[in-house]
């Protein structure tokens, strides 16, 4: 340990503030009052969104601090406090008190003490910690000058993955919004229909779309665009069971139901590897759409979603049981991307949870994937459609693999700047062991 450097206790440089629940009848879900947090059903990737909002706060937090569950599973997940939150029981909100600009390296210290912190967790059942748990993790302290330094270096790295994270679903909602536009709403045949040049459009695509409409079975849609069942275009395949023992640390990738998110998306972070036996119809390739088809419980707020398979786990890999793999049929014009955005529509989804059976589980037949209707449209305007689609996808693969990049760098310098092996020159702003 550097000489200007002291062993010491969180409780050094933080002060720690336990949530306490307001009473229930002062909480509400019409935005009336303080946002409440309750634990980690509101964290994302870094800020929180609230759902319930409560007129009597007893505790609160202030932007820029660090909110961390002390109860239950969930015991040491993290998020950071975009503005002021009213904080119940299952969280604790810890703040430097130099300031918000600190806080980098704070989540920094604390995620290195984070498994000192969980063993000392009490409940075999039920974990949780306490204040004083947290205030007594063991800590180098440096002084304030190589605090804000380190700080400096994780917050730019954690600021660029999350503009990558940002970009990405960005990336994604243009993407949306123009099949939305092009295929549901019908925005260039409605503007044609009106005398008006469709915006935004080349000559070439805006002479794909027909100037009027015709009522079919769900309801106006452009002239010429027969309504067919989507099954009449793909092919949907169950994945492998397998048993607990084929999972190992490597082997080929098995993406599983984990692998997408509530409201569709690939989840990188759910991948499993398998060993087992396997048969060629349980193989998955990048750009195959797989859907989630099995969920416990009834808000069904994941089976029937979609997700596309990346290129970053190779060009071969697996898929479970819990999920089917669609693929368009050789005689049809769709493409993976058109038949991932036709599925994420509300009018697909109401229609695909309709046909769900079970009691604890849920379980979504092959049948109830393929019924829903949709308009197929002109193949060349399909085509036109994938061309600016599919680049964006790509695009954002890209910017995944970086943000995957930089956490390994983050990971890799943490332990030694938080030790004082690797310190910031302060003339220079470079690292130095």
């Amino acid at each position: 340990m550097n000489s200007d450097w002291q062993e010491g206790k969180l409780a050094n440089i933080a002060d720690v503030v336990m949530g306490t629940s307001p009473p229930g009848e002062t909480t509400n879900e019409i935005g009336n009052g303080t946002p409440l947090l309750n634990g980690p059903t509101e964290f994302t990737t870094r800020c929180p969104i609230a759902v319930q909002y409560t007129t009597s706060p007893v505790k609160l937090c202030e932007a820029g601090d660090l909110l961390f569950c002390v109860r239950g599973s969930t015991t040491g997940r993290m998020n950071l406090a975009d503005k002021k939150y009213a904080i119940g029981r299952g969280l604790a909100a810890i703040r430097h008190r130099e300031g918000a600009e600190y806080h980098p390296y704070l989540r920094a210290v604390i995620e290195l003490a984070l498994p000192r912190l969980l063993a000392v967790s009490n409940g075999s059942t039920f974990p949780s910690v306490s204040r004083l748990d947290i205030e007594n993790v063991s800590i180098q302290v440096p002084p304030l000058n190589d605090q804000h330094r380190i700080a400096d270096i994780l917050g730019s790295l954690d600021d660029k993955i999350e503009l990558n994270r940002r970009t990405n679903e960005t990336l994604e909602a243009m993407s949306r919004t123009l099949f939305r536009s092009w295929f549901v709403d019908f925005d260039p045949v409605r503007s044609k229909a009106d005398g008006q040049k469709p915006h935004g459009l080349d000559g070439a695509t805006t002479k794909m779309f027909p100037d009027s409409y015709e009522l079919s079975r769900i309801g106006r849609v452009p002239v010429g665009w027969q309504v067919v069942p989507i099954g009449d275009h793909i092919d949907a395949v169950k994945g492998l069971s397998y048993k607990g023992d084929g999972l190992a640390e490597s082997g080929r990738p098995l993406h599983n139901l984990n692998s997408v998110y509530e409201g569709g998306g690939y989840k990188y972070e759910g991948i499993k590897f398998y060993t087992g036996e396997y048969k060629d119809r349980h193989l998955v390739r990048p750009g195959d759409v797989i859907v989630a088809n099995t969920e416990q419980g009834h808000d069904l707020l994941l089976i029937g979603y979609p997700a596309i398979v990346p290129k970053f786990y190779g060009e071969s890999g697996l898929f479970s049981h819990h999920l089917y793999r669609v693929r368009p049929r050789e005689s049809s014009p769709l493409t993976n991307h058109f038949i991932y955005f036709q599925l994420m529509e509300q009018r697909f989804r109401d229609e695909v949870t309709g046909h769900t059976n079970g009691t604890t589980v849920n379980m979504l037949a092959a049948d109830g994937l393929q019924r829903p209707l949709f308009a197929l449209p002109p193949p060349e305007l399909i085509r036109a459609f994938d061309r600016l689609a599919a680049p964006l996808f790509q695009k954002a693969e890209q910017l995944h693999g970086e943000s995957l990049d930089l956490k390994r760098v983050r990971d890799a310098l943490l332990p030694k700047l938080l030790s004082g092996e690797v310190r910031v020159h302060p003339s220079e702003g470079v690292l130095r062991a």
